[in-house]
């Protein structure tokens, strides 16, 4: 892969996920794992054509996990709260089933 780019694109997903997943070290530990498997698994591409296009996926995955993505937190009374930044401004919010919550405390 291009390596300077593929450097930065590497650091600024893993950015993303830190700022995303913050305070969640489960998330934050499978992030990086899926992150430097899929960099890995790119390492041998020579076509320039191929390497733009993975660098490009990279690009879209780590604006879409910055953008879209906002982690519940469970509050004190024992609901969920989602707390959206600037960076959320625009996105459409869906909102997980109590089945879903339940099953990942």
């Amino acid at each position: 892969m291009a390596s300077g780019e593929a450097v930065s694109m590497y650091r600024a997903l893993l950015r993303a996920t830190r700022k995303t997943f913050a305070g969640d070290s489960v998330m934050m530990k499978a992030s990086a794992l899926e992150i430097r498997k899929t960099f890995e698994e790119n390492r041998h591409l020579t076509s320039k054509a191929e390497i733009q296009r993975v660098l490009d996926d990279a690009r879209e995955a780590s604006h879409f996990i910055s953008t879209m993505i906002v982690q519940a937190k469970l509050n004190e009374r024992g609901g969920y709260e989602v707390k959206p930044v600037k960076e959320h401004a625009g996105a459409t919010l869906e909102v997980p089933s109590e089945e879903i919550l339940q099953k990942s405390v």
